[in-house]
């Protein structure tokens, strides 16, 4: 037994840290997307049992995310419970594509600016949200007013002892996870995530405290296969921009997370494509279980890799332990306070927010500060696809113009032809500095343009400047020479 599974007891220990870091979070992530919190762990389970068995990234562990819990907020708002299934579906099925054409591997392309910035907005749009959830009230739908509205709630807190019972177990969760890390290493066995919620527990339960705790449905009773209704809103154009919002977003989640977790071992590396392939997996059968989606998640994964696992079998156990406790302790969930699960995903989303890579990049690279600050604005203000878009676009301009730079050297001797020598990348983002250059030469003189030093020269810049030599040759000057490129 020894000889045929040496890591058995390294990946059985690790697969025990990983439930119990897993269980609190996929309650809380399906809470705080409004559908049933056993849909979390339907998801965890399906991470566990199905992407934990397929090649791709051995020791990152998959299941629901706090990163795409306001998509799923939104996507449950807009669409229905019912419907998420066939959402995720497709997202799978798009994922399946993605890895089978091989383009996984070109995630790693992405600017890390447009990542940080997406995973900053991410983390402001939950610890707002979880605020609300944390006193027991309602929050608004849109990012903006989940923020601009903090203090109004605070000040219908401050009037509810209700509601400041229910913050009390929200700060105290916080606390518990944020000291935990100073306790001994012994202490520090146990998930700080999982103490929190159990003293949450008891103390609401000691105390009696009137705060809200997770309703409890069974979980067989909330999977929810997509009916012909549910397909039927694959008509709607609307419906397509959440899908592939789901499949990329999820796709670069588990990717960067894979890279991540690569740093923190030494063993085999993550093939990227065959983890694409992977996820599109697991999230194909979360989708026909109408499940949450799930991306690979880094916290679960570092605790992992952490915890010593050596192999696949750590992630898969992990698995069958969240099917064990939910189907043989499913009313223990019933007990679990919500403003505790709300403190979780403060504390989640709080470390999602990337203020040293902030700082830094400001200091050396103002440009990818500036692209990763709107990226996380652009979340907030409109929603998290559109807000991506944004940050990517503005990376494309930004690197596009720093391809074009270039050089325009005039050197005029005050007899003869005047010289002009471009040198770099002629390209339509510095045609207004080209021209204006050109025009401001003397029209009675004759003008000699080199070229030759023009790594790239674009169609609209070779045109512009055909123009340009015509338009001088006309008054009578001599014919604009020019050193071809």
């Amino acid at each position: 037994m020894t000889t045929k599974y040496p890591y058995l007891r390294q990946d059985f220990l690790a697969s025990i840290v990983v439930f119990l870091v897993a269980v609190p979070l996929c309650v809380g992530v399906a809470v705080a997307s409004g559908v049933p919190a056993e849909l979390g762990l339907v998801t965890g389970i399906v991470g566990g049992l199905v992407t934990g068995f397929l090649p791709g990234s051995s020791l990152q562990v998959s299941g629901p995310a706090a990163g795409l819990t306001v998509l799923v907020f939104e996507a449950v708002s807009e669409f229905g419970v019912g419907t998420l299934g066939v959402i995720v579906l497709m997202a799978g099925l798009l994922q399946l594509a993605m890895g089978f054409l091989k383009i996984g591997r070109w995630f790693r392309a992405i600017s890390v600016s447009v990542v940080e910035g997406m995973l900053c907005g991410i983390g402001l749009v939950i610890i707002a949200g979880q605020i609300y959830a944390a006193a027991g009230l309602k929050a608004p739908s849109s990012g903006i007013g989940k923020i601009a509205g903090l203090p109004g709630a605070f000040a219908d807190a401050l009037g509810s002892s209700a509601a400041l019972a229910s913050l009390a177990i929200g700060a105290g969760t916080i606390a518990v996870i944020v000291l935990w890390k100073k306790l001994p290493k012994a202490v520090q066995s146990v998930p700080g995530a999982l103490a929190a919620v159990v003293l949450a527990t008891v103390a609401s339960l000691a105390f009696g405290l009137p705060v809200a705790t997770v309703t409890v449905e069974g979980l067989f009773g909330v999977i929810q296969v997509p009916g012909a209704g549910a397909f039927g809103e694959l008509a709607s154009p609307a419906i397509w921009g959440t899908i592939v919002a789901f499949a990329l977003i999820a796709s670069a989640e588990s990717l960067f997370s894979a890279a991540a977790v690569d740093r923190l071992h030494d063993g085999p590396r993550t093939e990227y494509n065959k983890e694409m392939v992977a996820q599109g997996v697991g999230n194909t059968v979360c989708g026909l279980l109408g499940a949450l989606p799930m991306t690979a998640v880094i916290v679960r994964s570092s605790a992992n890799v952490n915890a010593g696992a050596k192999t696949k079998a750590s992630r898969v156990l992990h698995g069958v332990w969240i099917l064990l406790f939910a189907a043989a302790l499913p009313s223990a969930l019933a007990l679990v306070p919500i403003p505790a699960l709300a403190g979780i995903l403060v504390h989640a989303g709080w470390k999602l927010i990337p203020f040293r890579q902030i700082s830094a990049l400001w200091r050396s690279h103002r440009g990818e500060a500036l692209i990763l600050v709107v990226t996380a604005v652009s979340i907030v203000a409109v929603n998290m696809f559109e807000g991506v878009l944004i940050g990517l676009a503005l990376s494309v301009v930004k690197t596009a113009w720093e391809a074009s730079h270039l050089k325009t050297e005039v050197v005029d001797k005050g007899a003869g032809p005047i010289q002009v020598h471009l040198s770099g990348n002629a390209t339509f983002l510095r045609l207004p500095k080209i021209l204006d250059s050109l025009e401001a030469l003397p029209q009675d003189r004759p003008v000699e343009l080199d070229l030759s030093g023009l790594h790239h020269l674009d169609h609209a810049c070779r045109t512009a400047l055909e123009n340009w030599a015509e338009r001088h040759s006309a008054v009578g000057t001599e014919p604009v020479r020019v050193t071809a490129a």
